[in-house]
């Protein structure tokens, strides 16, 4: 255990520096697909693998914004989250910020960062998820916004970025307690909005379910490198860098229709309200928790 959590440690260290890199790098006039992918450089140049691609979600988008191949988006006056994730030997870290462009939304930032550290403030074993909920909704709606309720902090394990617990954003009465040794990411969204999200089209973030046969000669090579991924989430261009756009885009179709690879599409907010976000991962301890993703 005790080797583990020093990996725990390396990797949201990793994941830290990198979130830092890229929240340097978000300015007016920046390429967003040349930050995500200087976030994912950075994570191997620091010695990980990024866990996931390096998002970036704007404005009404709460999540799983990847960019597609060839993207020109360009930042301007938005609201930019970064959500970015390095693992080391499978053992992964998540966090999140928030970037406004446009200076008119300060309050907004500053409810999702609120809400996370007032949350972690009560993390000890024996604090029912309910309670963290509790204090997450009760820092954003007093600055007069809303949590995001069908989004979540969770848990995360080996090779696995959500699992038990969800961590939830709002009082869902769940009566579920902590326990001294769990690696949890909470992650507070906030909007102007409704506090819903659906999915939205076109999906450029997915990830490997099961291992099928494939017929495809083709498909059977970008399985392969699929497979390289261990299961966590990539990107379709890391793909197209190194097979044929149509070749891609061919096999995740066939890959999805047989149950083998999974799309996640962007999440927008239902009333296309301003969405900020804050994640750390966090380890409960005997006496509270310790941060992991916080930079010394």
């Amino acid at each position: 255990m005790a080797e583990d959590v020093e990996k725990w440690r390396k990797a949201c260290s990793i994941s830290a520096q990198a979130l830092q890199h890229g929240i340097s790098l978000i300015k007016k006039g920046a390429s967003v697909i040349d930050v995500c992918n200087a976030v994912d450089r950075k994570i191997v140049e620091l010695g990980g693998k990024p866990a996931f691609p390096a998002q970036i979600s704007l404005d009404s988008i709460a999540a799983h914004y990847c960019c597609p191949h060839g993207d020109k988006t360009i930042f301007d006056s938005q609201v930019a989250k970064l959500d970015c994730g390095a693992h080391v030997d499978g053992i992964p870290g998540d966090n999140a910020a928030t970037v406004d462009l446009s200076g008119n939304n300060s309050e907004l930032v500053k409810a999702s960062r609120n809400a996370l550290n007032a949350a972690i403030k009560i993390v000890k074993p024996g604090i029912k998820l309910s309670e963290i909920g509790e204090v997450i909704q009760g820092e954003i709606t007093s600055l007069g916004f809303s949590p995001i309720r069908n989004l979540s902090g969770h848990g995360i394990d080996r090779f696995e970025l959500h699992t038990r617990p969800t961590v939830p954003n709002f009082n869902n009465n769940d009566s579920t307690v902590l326990s001294s040794g769990q690696i949890i990411a909470i992650e507070p969204f906030a909007t102007t909005g409704e506090g819903i999200v659906n999915e939205g089209e076109s999906a450029e973030v997915f990830m490997l379910l099961a291992h099928k046969p494939v017929r495809d000669a083709a498909a059977r090579k970008i399985l392969e490198l699929i497979e390289s991924y261990e299961g966590l989430p990539f990107a379709k261009r890391w793909l197209i860098a190194d097979f044929p756009q149509f070749k891609v885009e061919l096999a995740l179709r066939q890959l999805q229709l047989t149950g083998a690879v999974k799309g996640f599409p962007p999440l927008v907010e239902k009333a296309r309200g301003l969405v900020s976000q804050a994640e750390h991962t966090v380890l409960v301890t005997d006496s509270g928790c310790e941060v992991l993703t916080r930079l010394s």
